[in-house]
């Protein structure tokens, strides 16, 4: 039995749960999300919890049985809490700055980067070499979070570049002189 699939999920009296056509909508206080669930997965809904259960023990359905039990629990975090992602911006110049629903990036390249969130994705600046991304959807703020550090990853040597603020960076040591 999956240790993780066999945990039921726990939702509280301010979130509802629709589950219909293999697509299970979970709606909360921030918004509401749907997905859909693999055929073979059965869904339970009981009035404190959901819980996943699968037909047998084939390595399929194991490893789905854990998956889809992970999913549930991110969309019942998401529309209750939400999802956070911290970027920081190391190097001298490197700034950000809120321009409408926009934000403009100076990453020393000869031309700035204007980068506008998708929908449900809200970003802020509070500081010019900070920004903190936020949604509901856990993927969705990974994914929003990985294309700004994709603009200018942080680089060994000087550590400059765009980093999650929990993220070690490994620097290496420059040249050394010769002979």
């Amino acid at each position: 039995m999956s240790r993780i699939g066999k945990k039921p999920v726990q939702i509280t009296k301010d979130v509802t749960v629709n589950y219909a056509d293999n697509i299970l909508k979970i709606k909360g206080k921030l918004g509401e999300l749907q997905m859909p669930v693999h055929p073979k997965m059965k869904i339970e809904i009981l009035p404190n919890e959901i819980v996943v259960t699968r037909p047998d023990d084939s390595k399929e359905n194991r490893a789905l049985h854990g998956l889809t039990r992970a999913l549930i629990q991110n969309i019942v975090k998401g529309v209750t809490e939400g999802y956070t992602k911290q970027l920081d911006i190391v190097g001298v110049g490197y700034k950000a700055e809120s321009k409408g629903n926009a934000v403009l990036f100076t990453l020393g390249f000869s031309h700035p980067i204007y980068f506008f969130p998708p929908e449900g994705i809200k970003i802020e600046v509070p500081t010019p070499t900070q920004i903190k991304i936020f949604g509901i959807d856990k993927e969705l703020v990974g994914m929003v979070a990985a294309k700004i550090r994709s603009f200018k990853k942080p680089e060994p040597y000087k550590g400059k570049g765009i980093k999650y603020s929990d993220e070690k960076i490994i620097r290496k040591a420059g040249k050394t002189a010769g002979k």
